[in-house]
């Protein structure tokens, strides 16, 4: 994965890109009829149910608007909520507030989405040692507040990008001649260049993960579409030689069954792109 302040320079720039996409050259309603001298209090209120996740975020988002901006949380990211809650109050500049307010709560809402399923998910696998990864289909631009919103939640991140991890997916071996071939011409690539990353390679049925095996050198095996019949005898042949990911069409209703066959990990796209808005309101008091 990568650090932590390049993850911090990843949310500046969501940050920045939002209001410059929202504000352009002026709130001009606030500026129309709300005195540059006034002063205001507004709510954060919980209209829904789930797990909270972007109060840390909003508080980026008022401090980069106005760094005279006060906040007072009432409920942390990760706290349940539900309708009727209040997670923070913003004092000062009324037209701050307003500027910051859309991006507050659009940013807020996705998270809090991706916050409260991936926490069904991480409750389904409760009793296991499988834990719940992420994946790359996430929104384009703001990656970084919906992994974010995934950790919250209290899953894991899977890589965060095309250049902090190697995965060698089907058609990744296909094109490089074959299983053998890519993780050899992988190992060489990263050897020349002197890159310390991870490597996982997907297999497509037993055969492939045999052939993964005696290539060695694998940090995680991806088990794409496999059966539950099929995915216990692959972790049986892999044993501790590496870690396991299971993918590929697992539902709420069998990731539990999956995590019984002894995966490492299972890794949902359904966290980030399957997910319904949480209802907020930012409301003047």
């Amino acid at each position: 994965m990568i650090s932590a302040e390049k993850f911090q320079e990843e949310i500046d720039l969501i940050i920045a890109n939002a209001l410059r996409e929202d504000i352009g050259d002026g709130d001009h309603s606030s500026l129309a009829c709300i005195p540059e001298s006034a002063t205001g209090k507004a709510k954060l209120l919980v209209k829904d149910t789930g797990i909270l996740a972007g109060v840390d975020f909003a508080r980026q988002v008022f401090q980069v608007v106005d760094p005279g901006l006060v906040m007072d949380v009432q409920i942390p990211d990760g706290n349940p909520v539900r309708e009727g809650d209040i997670a923070f109050y913003i004092a000062g500049s009324a037209q701050s507030i307003l500027k910051a307010e859309r991006l507050v709560l659009n940013g807020m809402q996705r998270m809090s989405a991706i916050a409260t399923k991936t926490s069904e998910y991480v409750k389904l696998l409760e009793g296991t040692e499988t834990k719940i990864l992420d994946t790359r289909k996430t929104t384009p631009g703001i990656r970084a507040l919906e992994k974010w919103a995934v950790r919250i939640g209290g899953g894991v991140n899977h890589r965060f990008a095309l250049y902090d991890m190697v995965m060698l997916k089907d058609n990744h071996i296909d094109f490089a001649g074959g299983i053998t071939r890519a993780i050899a011409k992988t190992k060489a690539y990263l050897k020349s260049r002197q890159k310390d990353l991870k490597i996982i390679v997907e297999a497509r049925d037993l055969e492939e993960v045999s052939e993964i095996l005696q290539a060695g050198g694998v940090f995680r095996i991806l088990l794409d579409n496999f059966d539950l019949t099929q995915t216990r005898e692959a972790v049986r042949l892999i044993g501790d030689r590496c870690q396991t990911e299971s993918s590929g069409g697992i539902t709420a209703k069998t990731l539990r069954s999956y995590a019984e066959c002894g995966v490492t990990y299972v890794s949902s796209g359904a966290l980030t792109h399957s997910v319904s808005n949480m209802d907020l309101s930012l409301k003047a008091v």
